[in-house]
């Protein structure tokens, strides 16, 4: 029988890999999420999961005051790690959306971003969102909840959060992450290449007729043809690569 300390530091350690999981994973960091929100959230989400969870963490809720300090910087760890790993594939969007913007000629003016404080091109901002709104749409959150279950058996409290194999998965995510985007945004880039492959030809022949300004209407009205019928299957390929590419490792 465990007694009502035993329950609350076992909570605790539960909440540090939780809640640091859900303060940097994508959608819930957002700055337009307030604080309050995210932590009631890793607090339910917390009590959901410690009864299948207590026989792993209830054991080392009894610990003296400096291990359960270790235990508690680990945990916080491993957690963030989670988070980050899907956090680099969602930033991995954004980058390649803000190369789309640039390709097709929206990336001159910057607005404001809908997740990031920082500012983003309208049409890089509307990718994310929509990439963001249709990871939540299909409950890729539930991958992510079902990702911190598993990790307490690949990733025991015992074993402590090792910077080696964390340095791995993130250089390995990055590496999958950025490589699926660019074959996302591949036709773009072709698209872009070819476009002005082909306008740098007509200012040759006509060098005195301003060619840049006569044809950035038509960039942009081709790019965004390529977007309306490229788009679906732009979010549908991102979304099947998502569990692969960062849960997929756990």
């Amino acid at each position: 029988m465990f007694g009502l300390e035993t329950v609350v530091l076992a909570a605790f350690l539960a909440f540090c890999r939780i809640g640091a999981c859900f303060m940097v994973m994508p959608g819930l960091s957002s700055i337009r999420v307030p604080a309050q929100v995210r932590l009631f959230i890793a607090a339910g989400v917390t009590f959901a999961l410690l009864p299948p969870l207590w026989d792993l963490i209830a054991p080392y809720a009894s610990r003296r005051a400096d291990a359960l300090l270790v235990l508690v910087a680990s945990e916080a760890a491993i957690g963030v790690l989670i988070g980050v790993m899907a956090r680099i594939y969602v930033l991995a969007l954004q980058f390649i959306g803000s190369g789309i913007a640039m390709a097709i000629g929206y990336g001159g003016m910057m607005g404001p971003a809908i997740e990031e404080p920082e500012p983003q091109a309208a049409l890089a901002a509307i990718i994310t969102f929509s990439a963001l709104l249709l990871l939540f749409v299909l409950d890729f959150h539930h991958e992510i909840i079902r990702a911190l279950l598993v990790s307490y058996e690949v990733a025991p409290i015992e074993s402590l959060f090792s910077p080696r194999s964390a340095l791995t998965d993130v250089t390995d995510t990055i590496a999958e992450a950025f490589y699926v985007m660019v074959r996302l945004g591949s036709p773009f880039l072709a698209y872009a290449i070819l476009v002005n492959l082909a306008i740098g030809f007509v200012n040759k022949l006509t060098p005195q007729i301003p060619v840049y300004f006569i044809s950035l209407p038509f960039v942009i009205v081709g790019g965004l043809l390529l977007m309306y019928f490229g788009l679906p299957t732009l979010l549908s390929l991102f979304a099947d690569s998502f569990v692969p590419v960062t849960i997929g490792r756990e």
